[in-house]
C-alpha cells in the first residue's frame, strides 16, 4: 500500500516536471518564432504579353525594432523595374507585416525567369523565391502590314531641354550689371542743397548767401570775426568769379587797386564812392579779424547791406557778355559734363570690378582657389560631375551603371580564334573630348554554358591594351569588390603614364578595372582619367558606389 502511494506521488512530481518543462519549450519557441522573420512573396500572373505588367509582392513579419532594407533599382533583371510602390506597414502588438509591390515588364517574348531578391534585416540577407515568367509575343499580319529593315544607330542631338533655367541666369546676371550701371553712370542723383547753391549763377549765388549771412546768429552770439569772414568771403568769391579779377588771394590794397584799374580802362563801371565804401568795409573786417576789433552791431548790419549794393552796382556794371564768351561757357559746361560722366563710369566699373574681385576671394576662400576658377572658367570633368547624371542598363547579363553621360554602342569585331569561345560581346562605352576620361562596359556570353570566366586573362589582355595604346609604367593593383546589394567582383586598379590624341606627351593617370562574372558569362567595367582630375575621381567614386550587376546570363 505504501509502495504504492510512493508511486502515485512520484507520477505527479514527473507530470508537475513534465508540464513545467513542456510550458517552458513552448515559450521559448514561442519567442524564437517571434523573433525569426517571415518572409513570403507572390506575383499576381506568370503569363503576360510584351509590354504589359506583372505586380510582384513581398510581404515581411518581423519585430517592430528591426531594420529592413527592400530591393531598389533595376534588381529584377531580365526583367526590367517599371514602378517600386510604396511600403504597406500594419502594426500587431510587437510584430510588424511590411508589405511592398514592384510592377515588372520584359518587352521581348520568351521564358524569363524572375530572380531570387534579397531583403535585409539588420545586416542579414534572405532571399525570396525565384519564378518563371511567360512573355508572349504580339501577332503581327505579316501579310497586310509591309516589314522593314532595322535602321542604323543615329546620333541623336544633345537635349536642350534645359537651355530656360541658362537663359534665366543669363538674363539675371544682365539685369544685375544693367541694374549697377544705371545706378552708377546714368542716374542723376538728387543735388544737395550745396550743389544746387553752386549751381546758382555768381551774382545770385552771392545774394541768397548774402541773405543767409543777415539771417545768421553771429552777431547775437558776438561772433563778429566769423560775421566779417563769411561777408568779406562772399564777395571777394563773387568778383572772382564774375568780374575776373583775382580777389581771394589779394589783400585789401591789392583789391582795391584792381578795381580801380579796371574802372580807369573802361572795363568795370563803377564810381569812385563805390569803391571807396568797399575799401572802408574790407578795413573795418581786416581789424574784426585781426586786431580784434569789435563794431557795433548796427554797423556790422549797414556794411552787410552795403555789401548787397556793391555786388548789384558791379553786377549791373559789367557788359553783357559776347557771343565768343557765351560759346566757350556753353563748351565749358559741355567739357564739365563730360569730365563728370567720365568719373561716374570710372566708379562704375571701378566698382563693378571691386565687386567681382570681392566675389572670387570670397568663393576661393570658401570653395577654393580650383574649384572657382573651374566654375568661371569651364572644365571638362566637372561640367560632367555637375550635369545630369542617367542609370541605364548595358547589355547581358546586364551592367547597370549610373553616370553623366550615355554611353553609347560600340561595334567590336571578334577576331576568328577568340569566336570560338566567344558567343556575344556587347561593349558601350564614352570619351571625353579633352583629356584622359573614359568609361566602358562589356557583357561577355561564352559559346560553352559551363566555362568558368578567366579573370587573370581578361585582366593581362587589358593591360596588354593599354600597353599597346602607347601606356607605360603601369602599376596594378588587386582587391575584391562589392556592390550595393551584396554581388562580389574583382577590382583591378592603379596608375600609369597614358598617352591621349590631344598631346604627344604621355601623361600620368589612373585606371580602374571591375570585373563579374559566372557560369557562361563575364561582365566588366573600365575607366580611366587624369592622375590630378579631383573631379573625375568624384565621378569614378559615384559610379562604382552605384554599380550594381545581374549574375544569370
Amino acid at each position: 500500500m505504501r509502495n504504492e502511494k510512493l508511486k502515485i506521488e512520484n507520477c505527479n512530481h514527473l507530470l508537475r516536471w513534465n508540464a513545467a518543462l513542456c510550458f517552458f519549450l513552448s515559450f521559448a519557441f514561442s519567442g524564437y518564432a517571434q523573433s525569426t522573420p517571415k518572409i513570403t512573396s507572390e506575383i499576381d500572373t506568370t503569363f503576360i504579353k510584351i509590354g504589359e505588367q506583372i505586380i510582384w509582392t513581398v510581404t515581411v513579419e518581423v519585430d517592430s525594432t528591426k531594420n529592413v532594407i527592400f530591393p531598389e533599382g533595376q534588381t529584377f533583371s531580365p526583367l526590367e523595374t517599371v514602378e517600386a510602390f510604396k511600403t504597406d506597414t500594419t502594426r500587431k502588438k510587437d510584430r510588424f507585416t511590411l508589405e511592398k509591390s514592384y510592377a515588372l515588364t520584359q518587352f521581348d517574348s520568351g521564358s524569363y525567369k524572375l530572380p531570387m531578391q534579397r531583403i535585409d534585416i539588420e545586416g542579414q540577407g534572405f532571399f525570396t523565391d525565384s519564378s518563371r515568367i511567360n512573355v508572349a509575343t504580339v501577332t503581327v499580319d505579316t501579310l497586310n502590314q509591309k516589314m522593314y529593315d532595322i535602321k542604323d544607330l543615329m546620333v541623336v542631338e544633345k537635349s536642350h531641354s534645359g537651355w530656360w533655367k541658362i537663359a534665366l541666369w543669363v538674363l539675371l546676371g544682365l539685369a544685375i550689371l544693367a541694374g549697377l550701371f544705371y545706378w552708377f553712370v546714368f542716374r542723376k542723383k538728387p543735388l544737395t542743397e550745396e550743389e544746387k547753391v553752386a549751381m546758382l549763377p555768381p551774382y545770385d549765388r552771392a545774394m541768397l548767401e548774402l541773405k543767409k549771412l543777415e539771417n545768421s546768429k553771429y552777431l547775437i552770439q558776438d561772433e563778429y570775426k566769423k560775421y566779417y569772414s563769411e561777408l568779406t568771403d562772399i564777395v571777394r568769391s563773387y568778383l572772382e568769379e564774375d568780374v575776373n579779377v583775382s580777389a581771394l588771394e589779394s589783400t585789401t590794397d591789392q583789391l582795391i587797386e584792381k578795381l580801380e584799374l579796371m574802372t580807369d580802362s573802361g572795363e568795370l563801371e563803377l564810381d569812385k564812392d563805390t569803391i571807396s565804401q568797399f575799401k572802408r568795409i574790407l578795413q573795418t573786417a581786416d581789424l574784426v579779424k585781426f586786431a580784434k576789433s569789435k563794431p557795433d552791431t548796427s554797423v556790422a548790419e549797414q556794411d552787410r547791406k552795403s555789401i548787397e549794393n556793391i555786388v548789384e552796382k558791379t553786377h549791373e556794371a559789367l557788359p553783357e557778355p559776347t557771343e565768343e564768351e557765351l560759346m566757350q561757357q556753353a563748351e565749358y559746361l559741355e567739357e564739365l559734363e563730360k569730365k563728370k560722366q567720365k568719373k561716374r563710369i570710372i566708379i562704375a566699373a571701378v566698382s563693378l570690378a571691386g565687386l567681382i574681385f570681392i566675389s572670387v576671394i570670397a568663393a576661393s576662400a570658401y570653395f577654393g582657389f580650383q574649384y572657382t576658377k573651374d566654375t568661371i572658367l569651364g572644365h571638362p570633368t566637372k561640367e560632367l560631375l555637375d550635369g545630369e547624371w542617367v542609370r541605364s542598363s548595358y547589355g547581358y547579363p546586364p551592367v547597370i551603371l549610373e553616370t553623366p553621360k550615355v554611353l553609347v554602342r560600340e561595334e567590336v569585331k571578334l577576331p576568328p580564334e577568340a569566336q570560338a569561345q566567344i558567343k556575344e560581346l556587347q561593349v558601350f562605352g564614352y570619351r571625353s573630348s579633352i583629356g584622359l576620361f573614359t568609361m566602358v562596359s562589356s557583357s561577355m556570353s561564352l559559346v560553352n554554358p559551363e566555362q568558368e570566366p578567366e579573370f587573370e586573362q581578361s585582366i593581362e589582355a587589358t593591360i596588354k591594351e593599354f600597353e599597346k595604346n602607347g601606356a607605360k609604367n603601369i602599376i596594378t593593383k588587386q582587391e575584391e569588390f562589392k556592390t550595393i546589394s551584396g554581388v562580389t567582383g574583382i577590382k583591378v586598379f592603379g596608375s600609369g603614364k597614358f598617352s591621349v590624341p590631344e598631346s604627344k606627351e604621355l601623361i600620368r593617370g589612373k585606371y580602374t578595372l571591375i570585373m563579374f562574372g559566372g557560369k557562361g558569362f563575364q561582365q566588366q567595367v573600365i575607366l580611366t582619367w587624369l592622375d590630378d582630375d579631383t573631379y573625375a575621381q568624384e565621378i569614378v567614386d559615384r559610379i562604382l558606389a552605384t554599380l550594381e550587376v545581374k549574375l544569370e546570363s
